[in-house]
């Protein structure tokens, strides 16, 4: 490894997955978070388990103290990874830190307004300071991003020419939410979203629309989200005027939550009420901060992305699936892997990248079947 990796949240739920995943992979990270003690247990689960010449440091470090935080960057080809979230909250501290150094920046969120803030005013930080910035390189949104770039080279390999795609997700098996998903989520539900229409971002609603998906023989539902596939799946193919991203996990939910989010959005727009609402329902889903499901709990579950390419005239042209490991273990060997590449090579680009415009569509397929996340079915316009 030729650079140093920080691990910031080590502690927490994600964050301690992704440093076993790290060490599995013959990094040494350093742990950061803000425990001394916690951080120091850690570093000895690890060391139980760490391949000779691989061990973690610990260095304390508190969104509460910017200051400490950006101590933890000190060079450009650092690579800092962030799993403190809610990131709408706390996760200015550290992607500011790895954008005043210049650095290699991935975190694991899912939430609209922190994406979105990435690919908008921390990239033209970014730009200028020469920073690389990986947002939302977990469950979300990377297998949206691989199936999406996947569909889209397979329609132009038939001579298609792709304007619209839209990509599912969904979880098949047991899955249940880790505190800081639940803390996430909430903020989410009330927060502005965005999608990819004719052309351009716009603002819209979380789950203002709904689509369906063939998985297995079943239509499954999903609802509208803001995802990093609107800004880089474009960047794939520049024909593309519409880009559609739905979560599946509501199930048999999800139309009636889709309308129930037109109602709360209509309540949301009084003055005050939306921060009311955002805040009554983090009372309702807190808990203890940095607990999951356990490994058995995770065994069970399949992570999933669909993929549909269409043409000028809604034609579907092209359809990928790809299928992976529950998504708190993809998300973990995510983020070891996308710190890996980072830390031993540098993106062509600089400011909020993609996962195929960071690494290429070749390295990705590649990293992605490393970690359990492949290409499951392809169909073609021919």
């Amino acid at each position: 490894m030729t650079a140093r990796v920080i691990l910031f949240g080590a502690t927490g739920y994600t964050g301690r997955l992704a440093a076993h995943s790290m060490v599995r992979a013959g990094i040494s990270p350093v742990l950061a978070g803000r425990s001394a003690s916690r951080l120091a247990e850690l570093a000895d689960d690890l060391a139980a388990v760490a391949a000779p010449g691989v061990a973690a440091t610990c260095q304390v470090a508190d969104v509460a103290e910017p200051a400490t935080v950006q101590a933890l960057v000190t060079d450009p080809s650092d690579v800092l990874v962030s799993t403190v979230g809610p990131f709408t909250a706390l996760g200015d501290p550290a992607i500011s830190a790895a954008i005043r150094a210049g650095a290699a920046y991935v975190d694991s969120t899912g939430e609209p307004p922190f994406i979105q803030r990435v690919f908008t005013d921390y990239h033209r930080q970014a730009v200028a300071s020469g920073a690389r910035l990986l947002t939302a390189f977990g469950y979300d949104y990377v297998p949206g991003n691989l199936a999406g770039a996947l569909a889209l080279t397979q329609a132009r390999a038939d001579g298609a020419v792709p304007t619209r795609v839209e990509i599912g997700y969904f979880v098949q098996g047991a899955f249940a939410m880790s505190s800081g998903t639940k803390a996430s989520s909430a903020g989410v539900m009330f927060a502005p979203s965005f999608a990819f229409r004719h052309g351009r971002i716009a603002p819209e609603r979380a789950a203002k629309e709904t689509s369906s998906f063939e998985i297995d023989g079943r239509l499954l539902d999903g609802l509208t989200v803001g995802g990093s596939e609107h800004y880089t799946l474009p960047r794939v193919d520049t024909a593309l005027t519409d880009v559609g991203v739905y979560l599946g996990w509501a199930g048999s939910r999800t139309k009636a939550m889709s309308r129930a989010s037109g109602a709360l959005d209509a309540v949301a727009a009084i003055p005050g009420a939306r921060s009311l609402l955002t805040g009554i329902t983090r009372r309702l889903t807190s808990g203890p901060t940095g607990t999951g499901p356990d490994a058995l709990q995770r065994s069970g579950g399949i992570s999933i992305a669909v993929a549909r390419a269409f043409d000028e005239s809604g034609a579907l042209v092209a359809q990928t699936r790809v299928d992976g490991p529950t998504p708190y273990d993809l998300t973990a060997d995510l983020l070891a892997w996308a710190a890996s590449m980072l830390a031993t090579t540098r993106p062509d680009g600089v400011g909020a990248l993609g996962p195929a415009d960071a690494f290429g569509l070749e390295a990705l397929v590649a990293g992605c079947r490393g970690v359990g996340l492949k290409q499951q079915a392809a169909t073609s316009a021919n």
